[in-house]
Parts: structure tokens; C-alpha cells; sequence
């Protein structure tokens, strides 16, 4: 059974860290003691004396398995811009070896990790790297979250291509239908015949103290 999964998602702003919540709460009722890991984060606000992200403390949350926040989330920027760019603006570089050294860590305390990317799967972390590289370096099966909505056939589609490419396994993929599209079962059918990887769950707009986990399999 897959249990350390990198959750991505077709763009920014598409509900990734409300499904990985969800599958952290999958995991935890399969009797795993789950992790969860926001290696990098933009918009971040002072709290306790650190930048910290409001996914990332969601994330946190969840998880059962109770870590510092700044192993959690390793690189957190004031500015919501792209990470690479909210980086150079303080003169920092993301380091992917950072990102493994506390993620083997976690490794040790947890039986499952849930890590959240930034973005998209091509945001640039460095000059050289993006977030398909950090994933790579995980080396860990991929869930990509797909807004249900105009343009997101393509997106979902040139994703999947590129995580193949990458040369790791799309573990499945979740139809996040929070928009409400009016054409989203049409669209939904369109993506299920062309991504070889199974529907992981549709997800309908949920209020802001629902639960994703239960429309969620993995």
C-alpha cells in the first residue's frame, strides 16, 4: 500500500492542501501514523516569532505525528509570489537537500507523509529546479489535484505528461469540483477516459468545516 504521497496540483489556488488534509485523515484511518510536510510556502505571516503558512499549519493539524514547524515547512516567504522569486528577493536559495535531510527524518516517526507542493508541477524553486525536481528527489507517488473548470482538460492532461516524464508514478488523480462548473460531470468523464491513473475521489464544494476525506480513496 502506497503511503508517503506528493500532492500537486494543476495550478495554484486549486484546493491542494483541503485534499491533502483528506488524505492524511485516509491515511490515519488506516491506522497509519501520518506526517505532513510543506517544504515551501509563499504568503506567510509572523506568528511565534517564525513566518509560518497557513497551509502548512493546516497540514499540521491534521497530522498526528507532531513536528517542529520549521521541519514541517523549511522555506517560508513573506511575499505570495512564486517561491524562486519571494527567495531571491531576501537573497535565499532553496535547497532540495535541505527538503530530504527532513524528510528522511520524518521517515523515521511516521508510517505515512503527505507532502504539499507550491503551485503548480514546473514552479521554479531555483534556477535550476522546480517542483518536479524536489518530487524526484522524494522519490514518492504523485496525486494531482484538478480544479474542475474551463481550461483544466489541459492543464490536467500536459501535467500528467509531465509527471510521466519525471519518470515517477501518478499514484491517481482528484476532481476538485469546489467551482460548481456547470459542464464539471462532462469534464470529469473527459479526464477519467484520458488519464491512465485512477480517480482518486470528486470532491464537491465543501463549507469550511467539512471533511474531504470522506470522498477521497487511497
Amino acid at each position: 500500500m502506497t503511503t508517503h504521497v506528493f500532492v500537486t496540483g494543476t495550478d495554484t489556488e486549486v484546493g491542494k492542501t483541503r485534499i491533502s488534509v483528506g488524505l492524511i485523515k485516509v491515511l490515519q484511518q488506516k491506522g497509519l501514523r501520518v506526517a505532513a510536510m510543506k517544504p515551501v510556502a509563499s504568503g506567510c505571516e509572523w506568528q511565534d516569532g517564525q513566518l509560518q503558512n497557513e497551509d502548512a499549519l493546516a497540514l499540521s493539524q491534521q497530522a498526528d505525528v507532531k513536528l517542529p514547524y520549521s521541519q514541517i515547512n523549511p522555506y517560508a516567504f513573506e511575499p505570495a509570489i512564486a517561491p524562486h522569486l519571494a527567495a531571491e528577493q531576501i537573497g535565499q536559495s532553496i535547497s532540495l537537500d535541505v527538503i530530504e535531510t527532513n524528510f528522511a527524518a520524518m521517515k523515521l516517526q511516521a508510517d505515512a507523509i503527505v507532502v504539499e507542493g507550491a503551485g503548480g508541477w514546473l514552479v521554479p524553486l531555483n534556477d535550476q529546479q522546480t517542483i518536479a525536481d524536489l518530487a524526484k528527489a522524494l522519490q514518492i507517488p504523485v496525486v494531482l489535484v484538478v480544479a474542475i473548470k474551463l481550461g483544466c482538460i489541459n492543464h490536467a492532461l500536459l501535467t500528467v505528461q509531465a509527471i510521466a516524464a519525471s519518470g515517477l508514478k501518478l499514484e491517481g488523480w482528484v476532481a476538485n469540483d469546489f467551482l460548481q462548473d456547470p459542464q464539471s460531470t462532462a469534464i470529469i468523464q473527459s479526464l477519467t477516459k484520458r488519464i491512465a491513473a485512477p480517480c482518486m475521489g470528486i470532491v464537491p464544494k465543501l463549507a469550511a468545516d467539512e471533511d474531504a476525506s470522506f470522498y477521497l480513496k487511497l
